[in-house]
């Protein structure tokens, strides 16, 4: 009689570092978050999240704003110098000032305090989504935009998809791999789903509604400012007249 199969492996927890000082609220957000299955590392102040960012390896960070020693800002600066980990931010005054300041930083998205732990899971799931975007392969030649395609399970391998061009912007839809004359280009999972997006629809303007659905999954009128700064982050990475403003309207990419 032949021995039973093993069951196969599961998959890795999902890890998250959580960077939050008030202790009661780290206690909830922890014992939340592990009650969905995520691994949680907590942290009371910026410089021991900072240690443990580079001791151990994450999936998700979550930094508060308002921290002691270093705040969630610049600890989301030091983060970025080495890593695009997907990054959300909290805020507990959901002062303007603090949320275009951690955009600017970095970070993918926010939330602002007290928040709901299905929407803090929902926006944690969307980062991860995109952290792990696979699309399509897209149709026609290359050196068009076709269609870039949805999120999916099991995607194209590296060898696939296909090679954009924008002028010295090139994208390989199938291996993600961003260029700009020749020189790679490193983008957030964010940051990169936004250029697909842009690619998907080259020389038609998208409005900051369809983008925060399509590359944020809001499924409700979220915060443009949070398209509008990370539209700013990548004009930085790929040249400034790359993606162009169209007032009253929102944004399109230059062919």
């Amino acid at each position: 009689m032949s021995s039973p199969t093993p069951a196969p492996a599961s998959p890795r927890p999902v890890r998250v570092l959580l960077v939050e000082d008030d202790e009661l609220m780290r206690r909830s957000f922890t014992v939340s978050l592990e009650r969905y299955g995520y691994t949680v590392r907590a942290a009371a102040d910026g410089l021991t999240g900072l240690e443990s960012f580079r001791d151990e390896d994450f999936d998700l960070l979550i930094l508060d704003v308002m921290l002691p020693g270093l705040d969630g800002i610049g600890l989301c600066r030091k983060v970025r110098e080495s890593s695009l980990v997907p990054v959300l931010m909290m805020s507990a005054r959901g002062d303007g000032l603090d949320i275009v300041a951690g955009l600017e930083a970095g970070a993918d998205d926010y939330v602002v305090k007290p928040v709901d732990t299905n929407v803090l899971v929902a926006r944690i799931r969307s980062l991860l989504r995109r952290a792990t975007y696979a699309p399509a392969p897209a149709a026609g030649h290359a050196g068009h935009a076709g269609h870039a395609g949805q999120a999916t399970a099991g995607g194209p391998g590296p060898s696939e998809g296909e090679l954009l061009a924008f002028g010295d912007l090139t994208l390989h839809t199938g291996g993600l791999d961003v260029a700009v004359g020749g020189t790679p280009v490193a983008l957030t999972p964010t940051e990169l789903k936004l250029l697909l997006e842009f690619a998907a629809h080259p020389g038609i303007v998208l409005e900051r509604h369809t983008l925060l659905r399509n590359v944020w999954d809001y499924g409700w009128d979220g915060d443009s400012r949070v398209v509008d700064l990370c539209v700013q982050r990548l004009r930085g990475k790929l040249g400034r007249d790359r993606i162009e403003t169209v007032r009253g309207f929102g944004y399109k990419l230059r062919r």
